[in-house]
């Protein structure tokens, strides 16, 4: 979350989850009850519990279960903020149709005004054994771009959601006239009742902050933008003993997550060859380290587009030493913090950055955000 949302451009799987006693689970309670969680409080959650049903939390306690496991969570290097984040409860809603509209405040909320990004968590009725499918979000992120496979084999547009297009039209979505590399998903949302329904987003209800470089006027003609927030949409929040499989949250963008990853992967838009071949760069050799000067001047390009649109993101070495900031804090108050070093480190110029040099290793906690499965594409 936050400056970088579990990488939410890549791959989200997340560690196992343990088998922790009730004790362990309802421990982050004591700190929202400014340290004791009284003995009458936790036997009602724990009768609950026992009896079948999801944790009854109050929205106060809610709220905390939200902040510890953006807290807690591995892959996040953007954690210095996550006493920030805003819970919405809308445990109240198992409708496709009343989901779909909070989802739509979610993201006016999150855009903000002015660029102004907010990191918000909204969390849907729990999960129930007799529910497994819903309710659910489909898309791994509220915005994304749709991947149609060309007659030759390629993909126009994100490789990664190639699969998920074709389950939207396979709903009843129709893609653009003229098909483009940047055409904005539908939404597919599971309620209740298990059946996947399909929302079109209205025009102009995502931000896109359209991608230009400072000094080399033809990268604009490249046509390239990313939209301005990241809503991570597919992982379930686990808290108290009780699982949440629709709970989608955000934070802001880390410049390399889109540039060094969702752009420049060979597996996503695999843009470094084009941007080389506008500066002109000697590609005979791998030697001549045109990848490396492609890749930072495409990041270069997304760090200055984001800025002057007055979108909110943040540089990897801020990031870095954000996380570092707090490690530190975290440490003194007696808390370990579990990481994973290969999500930590920024995907370009790891080793000029504290993370790089910091040991670091994961480990189950609770409450977290959790992988779960993709939808049967």
């Amino acid at each position: 979350m936050s400056a970088c949302p579990f990488h939410a451009g890549s791959a989200t799987a997340a560690a196992p989850l343990a088998s922790f006693d009730v004790e362990a689970e309802l421990a982050f309670l004591a700190e929202a009850h400014r340290g004791n969680l009284p003995d009458a409080r936790r036997q009602e959650i724990i009768s609950a519990l026992q009896s079948g049903q999801p944790a009854p939390l109050t929205s106060e306690e809610l709220t905390w279960a939200g902040r510890v496991a953006w807290r807690n969570h591995a892959r996040c290097v953007g954690r210095l903020h996550w006493r920030s984040l805003s819970v919405r409860d809308c445990r109240g809603l198992d409708r496709a149709e009343d989901m779909a509209a909070s989802l739509l405040e979610h993201l006016a909320l999150a855009q903000g005004e002015g660029g102004t990004v907010k990191s918000i968590l909204t969390v849907f009725a729990p999960s129930r054994p007799d529910r497994p499918l819903g309710p659910r979000i489909w898309n791994q992120q509220l915005c994304g771009y749709a991947g149609y496979r060309q007659a030759d084999g390629s993909i126009l547009g994100d490789p990664a959601n190639e699969g998920f297009t074709r389950l939207a039209c396979r709903l009843g979505w129709t893609p653009p006239a003229t098909p483009s590399a940047f055409d904005l998903l539908p939404w597919v949302i599971s309620g209740s009742d298990g059946k996947p329904h399909l929302f079109t987003l209205p025009a102009g209800t995502v931000r896109e902050v359209p991608l230009r470089h400072p000094r080399h006027a033809w990268f604009e003609r490249l046509g390239l933008r990313w939209y301005a927030v990241p809503i991570v949409s597919g992982m379930r929040f686990h808290a108290a003993s009780t699982d949440y499989s629709a709970a989608p949250f955000n934070g802001w963008y880390m410049g390399t997550e889109i540039g060094a990853r969702n752009l420049a992967d060979t597996a996503r838009y695999n843009l470094l060859p084009r941007v080389a071949e506008g500066l002109r760069l000697d590609r005979s050799s791998e030697r001549t380290l045109w990848r490396d000067r492609a890749l930072l001047e495409l990041n270069e390009a997304v760090l200055h587009s984001y800025a002057a649109e007055g979108v909110k993101l943040v540089d990897h070495h801020t990031a870095s030493e954000e996380f570092m900031r707090f490690l530190e804090r975290e440490q003194q108050l007696g808390r370990e913090v579990s990481a994973r070093w290969d999500w930590i480190v920024p995907p370009m110029s790891g080793a000029t950055t504290r993370v790089f040099h910091t040991p670091m290793r994961e480990f189950p906690t609770t409450p977290d955000f959790h992988a779960q499965p993709g939808p049967p594409v």
